[in-house]
């Protein structure tokens, strides 16, 4: 049970996908202090919004980008307000039996597959009418690790074994 736990936190913090991406070195993504925090709801709204504007500024948004940028963006919205109302749901009733619990899994699963497909359809144009320097930094961007502290679902996976030397040829 708390695999799948795990998995469905994963799942939800991957939610925004491109939204759940950390600042490059030298940046500072949104942050709130812990007395700040707005609690469950109102709490995952701000922080899609954070990140909404985090990536706005770190895209360099222009202008003439605002219109794609805006349909990127309510997608992120709606993608997150879906993922909150599943999740709500989930723990509304935490005396489930197993088959109802793969049934939600299930769902949540497949929400969050449609949501991406759609941050995807939301994000091409955008990507395509970025400047070089706008896709390179895109590029970094949505390839950083989340912040410390953040769940990730490979950070407990342990680094494949090198190949021993018996296999190497020479």
């Amino acid at each position: 049970m708390k695999k799948t736990l795990a998995i469905l936190a994963s799942a939800l913090t991957m939610s925004a996908a491109f939204a759940q991406t950390a600042a490059p070195a030298g940046a500072s993504a949104p942050a709130m202090s812990a007395a700040s925090q707005p609690s469950g709801k109102a709490s995952h709204e701000q922080r899609v919004e954070d990140r909404i504007k985090y990536l706005h500024t770190q895209l360099k948004i222009t202008s003439a980008q605002e219109s794609q940028w805006n349909a990127f963006a309510d997608v992120m919205r709606n993608n997150g307000e879906t993922m909150g109302k599943l999740f709500e749901a989930r723990h509304a009733n935490p005396n489930v039996s197993a088959l109802d619990d793969m049934k939600q899994y299930a769902e949540i699963t497949q929400a969050h597959a449609d949501g991406t497909k759609k941050l995807v359809d939301a994000f091409e144009p955008l990507y395509n009418s970025f400047s070089p320097e706008q896709k390179k930094l895109a590029d970094t961007t949505f390839r950083r690790q989340p912040p410390e502290g953040r769940p990730h679902h490979n950070r407990s996976r342990k680094p494949a074994a090198p190949a021993s030397d018996a296999t190497v040829k020479p």
